[in-house]
This record gives C-alpha cells, structure tokens and sequence, in this order.
C-alpha cells in the first residue's frame, strides 16, 4: 500500500515525532462523525476491509524514501528517520463499529490505538475510504427505503470522481440495500450482482430499432433489457410485443416516467408480455424514486447513477480523526481539542446501543446493550476474519429496520438519542480543566 497516499503533513509530522524522541509514545486518534450530512438522519457504516487492508500493508518503498529525501522539507532530518521509514510496519490496534451499522452525530466509527507515527500517518487515507463509502451506503438505503421493495441498480460508475470510486462506491451501494451493479469489476472483486445489457448506442448501430431488438434478445436471451426511447418509446414498446419473448423487460431513461410506464404496461399486457419488467433511470435520486412509487407508476426496478454514486446533495462527510488519549511510558495523557466549533471528546471510547438509546461510555466501562465498537486489530494483526460484503449487507437491513420510521424517511426527523455516560463527561471536564489551566 503506497504510503505517500497521504497528506504531507502526516509525514513532517512522523519526521518531527522521531527527532523529538516521542515515536515510542503510544497514541489513539479517533474517528468521529462531527455532523449528520444535510437532510440525513444516520450515516451507514462501510469501508472497514478496505481500512485492515491499508494498515496490514502499509510500506515506505525505496522509491518512496528517496522522494522524500529530495523535499526541503525533510533537509534537516536525520538518516535515522529514513532508515525508520524503511522497515515500517503497522503493529497497533484497530476497533471499529461493524460495516453496516446505523451511526449519528458524535459517534467514533473507529479507533487506532498505535506508537504515535503509526497512528498518525493513516489518518488522510483512513478520512477518505471510510467517509466516502459511509456516504454512498447511507446513499443507497434512503433510494432502497424510498423504492419500498422494489430492486434499485447501482448505475454510477461512469459519474464517479475516478473509476475506483465506481468500484468501491458499487460496494457501499450493495451495504445500502442496492439489488445489483452496471460495474463488472465490483461483480467480480466481491460478488455482487450485476447487470445491464445495452444502451441508445446499441439501438443506433442498426438500420431499425426493430433489428436492434431482435438481435439483443439472440445474444441475451431471457436477460435482454430493450432501452426503448432512444426514438419514440411507444412504438418500440409495440415492436418488442411484435418480438415476444425471451427478454427481462425494458427500460425507460426519459420522459414522463408515470404516465409513460403506464401507457407501456398497458401495451406490453395487452401484447401478451405480462411478465416482462419495466426498469425507470435517468438521474434519479431518492426523491424522484418516492414520487414514482407513491404515483402508482407500474416501474418494477430503478436504476440510479450520478445521485448515488457521488452522494450528490451531500457529497462530503464531517468526520474526524482526532487524538484522543496519549501513554508516554506507562503514563495516561487525555487530549482534547478545545476550539468551539471542534471541539473533541477526550479518551478511547465505546458506544453502547439499546433499544432506545446509544450511549458513549470510556472503552473499558460496561454499559447495556450492544457494544459497538469491536477489536478488528491488535498487535498489528488481524484478529478474525471480517464479515462477509453480504453479512454486512444483511446488518445494513436488520439495523435499518429496527430505528423508529421517523428516522427512514428521507426529511430529517427528531434524532436518535445519544448520551454521554457519566465516567465520560467527568473526564471531559477535568481535561478540559486541566487544558485551559
């Protein structure tokens, strides 16, 4: 894992912890969700595989090394801290909240608990993979929750920032409820379904759309979908009852969808195509999704791309990677930051959740209900394979279903209550205390 995928202040920061003699110190930095997106009641939990892979294998190569080298920046570092990089392993601790899990403001998703360089180097890495996919999951469910029941298509790739983010954005989808992925890599790298058969392009290369159908439905069989307004939606829906079975169904990408799926159900029924199946896209969001259904409109599948797969309307995520708590030789050191509108919680933590509540306690307390945050690493190792993407997935749903349907709707609703136990507001006033002293 390249270890220059990082900010550089991570770097001068780990050059200036090992001449001051603190690499030894023993650091845990805390990633915390500061604020709900906009419009969101939870964020969903995704990204912890990606997160173990990156620490199990993060390396300083030569050629990384020898760039460093040649930064002013690092002109008065000693050969010493070079020949560190050089042999750099992750040996810390990981605890983080299960893929999948519903979490709310002031909630740490996850912890690091590590000598302080190798605690602080991952933090850009570790901001980006997890913000990015939790976003996207959270995407997901609210298109699910919206669809009431039927399948939504993960579409976005081509939207993505980059081809990568398509990849692992097709994952969080899956996390989020999404039936299925137009990506052929994320279908092969983690199993998720896939699907899709052709576009306009396909209909424009033939001299007839009626030749274009046929010949789809010899390659595709009982899985051809006809994309059927490139010309004029109801007239192909007439020529795909005048071809007749096999094929999946169609797809209608513009247009009046309501009015437009019932005059093509009518045409299809009446063709004899009863069974074949209408799938709706064309930038649609969550929104649009719940229009659709509450109208009526005979749509048996939607697919989605550009709202979900860049998680437009609230395309970043206030979180943080903060440190927490220090041990200089076997002596605890809290930290906090004190700065109003940043503030953050001293100490490691764990998040208790019950039926009616969650509450963040200090890692160590016992407290009711669930404990969220679980050991996924120690001592650099992993300590027992993760979840499966589906037993993730199958999480996702089952939280889901059992927040209060205030929290499932799309507009914000009143939030879930989080409290702080009484050990961990007793250590926030005498850090801040000692802070400010």
């Amino acid at each position: 894992m390249n270890a220059l995928l990082t900010d550089l202040y991570e770097l001068t920061m780990a050059a200036g912890y090992f001449e001051t003699g603190r690499s030894a110190h023993k650091a845990t930095f805390e990633f915390t969700i500061r604020h709900l997106p906009p419009g969101r009641n939870f964020v969903l939990a995704a990204g912890l595989p990606q997160v173990v892979d990156y620490l199990l294998n993060l390396r300083f190569t030569p050629e990384d090394i020898d760039y460093l080298r040649t930064l002013a920046q690092f002109e008065r570092v000693s050969p010493a801290f070079f020949e560190y990089l050089a042999q750099f392993r992750f040996t810390g601790d990981l605890f983080a909240v299960p893929e999948g899990t519903p979490l709310f403001a002031g909630e740490p998703m996850l912890f690091v608990r590590a000598p302080i360089i190798e605690a602080q180097i991952p933090e850009t890495w570790l901001l980006a993979a997890v913000s990015f996919q939790s976003l996207i999951s959270s995407k997901a469910a609210r298109m699910v929750e919206a669809a009431g029941g039927r399948p939504v298509v993960e579409f976005g790739t081509r939207r993505a920032h980059t081809p990568e983010a398509g990849v692992l954005g097709a994952r969080a989808a899956y996390i989020g409820g999404c039936a299925s992925t137009s990506n052929a890599l994320a279908g092969a790298r983690y199993g998720i379904p896939v699907a899709g058969t052709a576009a306009h392009s396909w209909v424009m290369s033939f001299c007839s759309e009626q030749s274009a159908f046929r010949h789809l439905q010899q390659v595709m069989g009982e899985h051809a979908t006809h994309v059927i307004d490139t010309y004029e939606p109801l007239q192909a829906a007439r020529r795909v009852v005048e071809l007749g079975r096999p094929l999946w169904g169609v797809r209608l990408d513009s247009g009046d969808l309501p009015a437009l799926s019932r005059q093509v159900r009518q045409i299809l029924d009446e063709g004899g195509l009863t069974d074949a199946k209408i799938m709706a896209s064309g930038d649609l969001d969550e929104y649009k999704i719940r229009n659709l259904v509450a109208e009526g409109a005979p749509i048996d599948a939607f697919g989605v791309g550009t709202q979900l797969s860049t998680s437009a309307d609230s395309p970043s995520l206030s979180a943080a990677y903060k440190l927490v708590e220090l041990d200089i030789h076997g002596i605890q050191r809290f930290t906090a930051k004190l700065s109003p509108d940043k503030l953050s919680v001293p100490g490691a933590k764990q998040v208790f959740r019950d039926v009616a509540r969650d509450v963040i306690a200090r890692s160590g307390e016992c407290g009711r209900g669930e404990a969220l945050l679980r050991p996924v690493l120690l001592g650099g190792r992993l300590v027992e394979p993760l979840p499966s993407l589906d037993e993730a997935r199958a999480r996702a749903a089952r939280s889901l279903a059992q927040l209060p349907p205030a929290l499932r709707q799309l507009e914000v609703g009143e939030g879930w209550p989080v409290i702080l136990s009484r050990e961990l507001r007793e250590l926030i006033e005498r850090t801040r205390h000692n802070l400010a002293g």
